[in-house]
This record gives C-alpha cells, structure tokens and sequence, in this order.
C-alpha cells in the first residue's frame, strides 16, 4: 500500500487584541476548503492556525484591561480557539500554535541563533517611523501624506533606540533568484509582482528586538536578557514550531514546505522577510503563499483598529453557519478587496441558497419520493477532475462558482425535460445521481448542507422543511 502524501496548509496567526472578526472568518474557510478537498484526494493533511500574543499592542491591550499580558492573551486565545468548531473547520486535521508556547519560544530562540551563527544578526542604534498598529517599520515610499497607508487614522511614532538587526538588505538576490525560479510563489500574479517591485528597490535590515525596559512582553533574545524578540520574527517561526521543529526534525521533513493563506497587507512579511528567515537558517522555503483581499464595510476597510468590524457569529445568527461559509467562499471577491452589507448578504442568501441550491434540492427529491420506489443507488458521479484541478490552484471563489454552474445545469435539465409531467424514472435517477455530485464538492464549501443532502437521497425523502429559508426583507 502507498504511503498517503503530506500537505501542510497554514493561515496567519491574528493578534489577540480584539475579538474575532469576519476577515479571519474568511481566511480560516478558504483554508479548511482545501484542506478538505485535499482529504477527499486521499491525502494526509495538517492545518495550522493560532494566535500571534506578544508585542506591543497586546502589552497595551492589558494595560488597559488592567491585567497581565499572559492572562489576556489566554482569554483571548480561547475566543480564537473557539472559533474553528464555530466556523465547522475539521477537527480531524486542525491544529492551534499559541506564540506563548514553551515549544514556540524555544524554536524562536532556535531560529535566532541559526540566523546569528550565519551572521544576519547584529546590533545597532536607528531611528525609524514605526506604525504601532501594523507593527512594522514604515519607508517614506509607503506613507500617503506622512502617514501609515493601511492605518490613516493613526499618528506614526518615531522611534531612537539600540535595537538587534536582521541583515535582511543581503537577501535582495537570493530572493529575486528564488522569484524567477519559482513563477507562481504568490498567487495572485499581481501580487507576486507587488513583491517582486518591492525586494527590487532594495532591502533595509529590520529591527528584531525591543529593550525589555520599554516593551517586556515577548519572547528573551538568548544571551542578551534586556532585549525581547520583534513580534513578527517570533511570530513567523509559528510556521514551523507548529510541526515539530526544531526538536522533531522527522515531522519537519513530513509536513514541509507549507501553503500559506494571508492578507494583503502582509505580502512583505510572508513572501519576503519570512523567506529571507528561513534562508538565513538553511531552512527550505514555503511552498507557496495564497494572498486574500480586504474586506470593505460600506466602502471603508474593515478593521480592528477602524472597529467597524462584523462578527462571524452575527451572520451565522441571522442565517446559518453554511450560508456564511458560502458568502466568505463565493460572494466575496478572493484576490479583490469585497464591499459587503447586510443588504448584500440578504440578497446572496436569497438568490442562491433559498431560490437556488434549497430550491433546487426540493424539486429533486420531491421527484424521487414521488416517482422512485427506492433509493437511487449511487454506483457513480461526475468526473469531479476539474473541480480538484480548481482547487489544488487555490481559486476558491472559481470553484465556488463552478460548483453553482452545476447547479445551473440541473436547474436547466428538469425545465427542459419535465419530469414533473413524464414521469421518466431514468430521468428522475439521474438527476438525483448529479444532485449527489454537487452534494459531494458542497463538501469542501458547505459540509452541514453537504450531509443533509446526502441523507435525503440515501432515504429517497424530500426535505421536511426547505435547506434554506427564505429571509423577507
């Protein structure tokens, strides 16, 4: 028997500085669609997730709560936690890093001294522009009138101190020689340029420590106790520390490489600083890196800072678990930033769910139970070669979408031929037969309404109540 082959996919690891929001949602789904569609393939999957909890926003964050910053971050690391068996992410393969790990830290520290003995390691005194709520060094080139672009609302802060470097400026060519060796790195292509653009203009080292005196909360740089590691270069190692490394090199080896799912405004640090890390501690680079839009509410970006953010589980109240799934899948744009509304999710619902896929399941199986003395027995389905070839490129809304085109042509048969009235069991068969195609690729996307419709044809029942009620304005 062949050994089942190893796919590792990861999503970022959101700071626990405020509750959960419908842009991880997003990101959380869209990964869980693929790792699922990966096990349907046969294959052996370990999915990451987590909290990223140093730094200094959760330091202030606690401040304000008047509490430690380890109990904070435990409070609000539960709330993420909670959020996979929310979203109907598969626990079977799912796996939650904290930062706070004692086996995180201590790969963090690993990754440090690897990077020190290579000699991208040093120490010197800088004055920078620093965006507290991105966390990262800001270049005059990445400013719109003086101030952070993904957070205007924000004054920059200046900052003089000694701090610890990473010698990221001699990673310019390697990177650039690994982009030309490696075209589809960063789906979507324009993204890929975007990074491309940016490591061409030239690298500036990076801070990777803070003085303890000013900001304790984060991991110990080894050998030099008054400085704390930079949160983003403790947080990347989170990639690795998740499968065993440094201690289980042999799971290192079973899982790496890994797909990473992230936003916009993190291209630079995963397809560029990460790579440069892993570089400089000899370690092979990601196998590829996903990048996902913003979400827009009303026309302004959604974000914890902004606080016009919208809960997953508002929507999941209003409609269900798998209609969310479905909106964060289809209805938002993949690549683009999505304008949403509660307006736009009362059409999409109604449009799709209620009128298209419930409809369309009830028509079916009303047939069937009228029609069919028995259950059809499901023997085959529809070469689903184009909906894995979908997905195994990561294009979760085309996939969506085919899926609905599917649905479109079952729609289209049953006006056509009219079973209604001819009564063609064989007809009636196998409409049922492609209705369990869909409902096998619903799957990946919509696991609850996947199971219900597979019970109703292996009972050969109509629902008893519609997959989806209609929501009245």
């Amino acid at each position: 028997m062949s050994e089942k082959k190893s796919f590792y996919i990861t999503t970022t690891l959101p700071y626990v500085n405020a509750e959960p929001h419908i842009g991880f949602a997003m990101e959380l789904i869209h990964a869980d669609v693929v790792a699922r569609a990966k096990q349907l393939q046969g294959e052996e999957v370990f999915f990451n997730t987590g909290t990223d909890e140093h730094g200094i926003k959760i330091y202030t964050k606690a401040q304000e709560a008047g509490k430690e910053p380890q109990e904070y971050a435990d409070e609000y690391a539960k709330k993420f936690k909670n959020l996979i068996k929310f979203l109907g992410i598969n626990k079977e393969v799912v796996h939650f890093v904290r930062t706070t790990d004692e086996h995180h830290k201590k790969a963090v520290q690993e990754m440090w001294k690897l990077c020190e003995k290579n000699g991208d390691i040093y120490k010197k005194n800088y004055t920078i522009k620093y965006c507290n709520s991105c966390e990262l060094e800001k270049t005059d080139s990445e400013l719109e009138n003086g101030r952070c672009a993904i957070h205007p609302d924000k004054e920059l802060e200046i900052r003089e101190e000694e701090n610890y470097f990473f010698r990221f400026s001699k990673y310019q060519e390697p990177l650039l020689k690994f982009y030309r060796e490696n075209p589809s790195f960063v789906l979507p292509d324009f993204r890929f340029n975007e990074i491309i653009k940016f490591v061409e203009k030239g690298l500036e080292d990076f801070s990777i420590s803070r003085l303890k005196s000013k900001m304790p909360w984060g991991v110990a740089v080894p050998g030099y106790e008054d400085h704390v590691m930079y949160v983003w270069f403790d947080a990347l190692v989170s990639y690795i520390s998740t499968i065993g490394w440094p201690d289980d090199l042999k799971a290192f080896e079973k899982w790496w490489p890994v797909v990473q799912f992230a936003g916009k405004d993190q291209i630079r640090q995963q397809a560029a600083m990460w790579q440069a890390m892993l570089m400089a501690a000899n370690l092979p680079p990601s196998k590829q890196i996903v990048i996902h839009g913003f979400l827009n509410f009303g026309g302004q970006k959604m974000s914890k800072s902004i606080g016009n953010v919208i809960a997953p589980q508002k929507i999941v109240e209003k409609f269900s678990l798998d209609a969310l799934r479905y909106f964060v899948t289809r209805e938002f744009n993949q690549f683009e930033d999505t304008d949403i509304s509660w307006e736009k999710f009362d059409e999409w619902y109604n449009g799709s769910l209620a009128n298209g896929l419930g409809n369309l399941v009830s028509r079916i199986m009303t047939l069937a139970e009228s029609n069919l003395s028995e259950p059809v027995a499901i023997a085959e389905f529809e070469n689903m070669e184009e909906f894995f070839s979908l997905l195994n490129s990561y294009k979760i809304k085309e996939t969506a979408d085919y899926i609905w085109s599917k649905i479109a042509e079952l729609d289209k048969e049953i006006q056509d031929k009219k079973p209604w009235e001819t009564k063609d069991k064989q007809v009636i068969s196998s409409l049922v037969v492609r209705l369990y195609s869909i409902a096998r690729m619903l799957n990946s996307f919509m696991p609850e309404t996947s199971v219900k419709i597979k019970t109703l044809i292996k009972t050969n029942k109509k629902p008893s109540e519609p997959l989806f009620l209609r929501k009245d304005a």
